[in-house]
């Protein structure tokens, strides 16, 4: 690997993006999110290996190179009766890296390696917090998925071909700020302030499917493997009469696992429209966090026990695109994305206000000699949501409200070779 691969695997190992549908973005490449995150039927970018790898051997020459990347902009809104109006606004970078090879002794086969982090949540608001623990508390939570993930394609006929990964995943999460043990037993309703960190890696996978139904319109079909965690770290927990005191810490995460449909038509040689309908399984993943503390300076103690409750529901992320070659060396692109809020207002917090539900995209593509250079900007927003009676004991989050805007500016170049 060349050092500006391992240099694009470290920043996408060290960054964490906000959300779209749940907390997946609408895209990881540029170019595909400039036209609304679009990506299953189409092969003439490095994102391929991450939406779908089976496009890999239908790239248009022997080989391509993709690095990029954005920024977004985060814009987060909460209220309730003690705290007016909150905002956090955040900019997170969000690179991305990916190469693709046709195998000289196979014309059929294709292989390639891409960097990817296309999941996370980052939030920080300054709050009152609850009694016992008043006054202005930090409510943060911060978590990552990033993908290494080797690729292999095969074309099996002139209209088919598959493809598949097989990888690793990188997550990490934090949670600080006042909390209420909600099933921990005996322990139940206790008040704490809690600052946890834990990382952990497990091996993933995804498989895909093209198939070039006329010349002009092509099917993608991909999913994606749950990414199940068992992240292990510390907490620092602030308890009643006790005071702060040390826990290691065992998270049970699961980022979920996704089935996407897709088409791309070429209406004529300047005009390409495109549909992506891709299914989040955030019911399995994200029921609940299961948060296991031991005593690090007393193994025998009791463990603690705590199951954090979500109850998302699964999504349905439906993704239109188009784009126009305007001249022979520019492209313009536009897009939409519609996607239901997953959590229940019982269970919102602004740990994770993850409620976006409309976005709107416009890309830019110029052919510059061997090399092709796309920009996007990409921007969704949420409804208001109000919370009447939260689920969480302790009334911390009761008769609250939330609402949130992202914005992505992102570019990117490719080379062909």
């Amino acid at each position: 690997m060349t050092r500006s691969a391992v240099a694009a695997v470290l920043l996408c190992c060290a960054t964490v993006p906000a959300w779209a549908d749940g907390i997946h973005l609408n895209g990881v490449s540029p170019r595909s999110i400039g036209r609304g995150g679009t990506n299953l039927g189409f092969a003439d970018n490095g994102a391929i290996l991450f939406d779908n790898p089976a496009a890999a051997i239908n790239i248009s020459s022997e080989g391509l190179f993709e690095i990029g990347g954005g920024v977004l902009i985060t814009d987060m809104r909460y209220s309730d009766p003690d705290n007016a109006s909150a905002h956090d606004v955040n900019a997170v970078p969000i690179p991305q890296f990916a190469i693709i090879r046709r195998a000289e002794f196979d014309e059929n086969l294709a292989y390639g390696l891409g960097v990817f982090t296309p999941a996370g949540f980052s939030q920080t608001f300054q709050l009152e917090g609850q009694f016992p623990y008043g006054g202005e508390r930090t409510y943060k939570s911060w978590g990552s998925l990033t993908k290494i993930v080797p690729s292999l394609a095969y074309r099996v006929t002139d209209q088919l071909s598959i493809g598949g990964t097989l990888g690793v995943g990188f997550s990490h999460a934090e949670l600080e700020g006042p909390y209420t043990l909600q099933n921990a037993g005996m322990l139940t309703g206790m008040p704490t302030v809690i600052d946890l960190q834990a990382t952990g890696v497990t091996p993933i996978f995804s498989a895909g499917l093209q198939y070039l139904l006329t010349e002009a319109t092509t099917l993608g079909l991909a999913y994606q493997s749950e990414s199940r965690f068992q992240l292990e770290g510390n907490t620092r927990a602030t308890l009643p009469v006790i005071g702060p005191y040390g826990f290691d810490a065992d998270v049970n995460m699961t980022w979920p696992r996704t089935l996407g449909l897709g088409v791309r038509h070429q209406l004529d040689p300047a005009r390409v429209v495109a549909m992506d309908v891709i299914w989040f399984n955030w019911s399995s993943a994200f029921d609940d966090f299961g948060i296991t503390l031991t005593d690090e300076a007393h193994p025998a103690a009791t463990a603690i026990h705590e199951q954090f409750p979500l109850r998302w529901r699964d999504t349905v992320s439906f993704r239109f695109g188009y784009e126009e070659l305007i001249t022979a060396n520019q492209t313009i692109r536009a897009g939409y994305v519609y996607h239901r809020n997953p959590i229940p207002s019982e269970t919102l917090t602004p740990y994770t206000p993850a409620i976006l539900e409309h976005c709107f995209s416009v890309g830019y593509g110029l052919r510059w000699g061997l090399w092709d250079l796309d920009a996007a900007y990409m921007f969704t927003f949420s409804p208001r949501i109000a919370v009447g009676d939260s689920d969480f004991l302790g009334g911390d989050f009761d008769n609250s409200s939330y609402k949130a805007y992202t914005h992505f500016i992102g570019v990117n170049a490719i080379r062909r070779f």
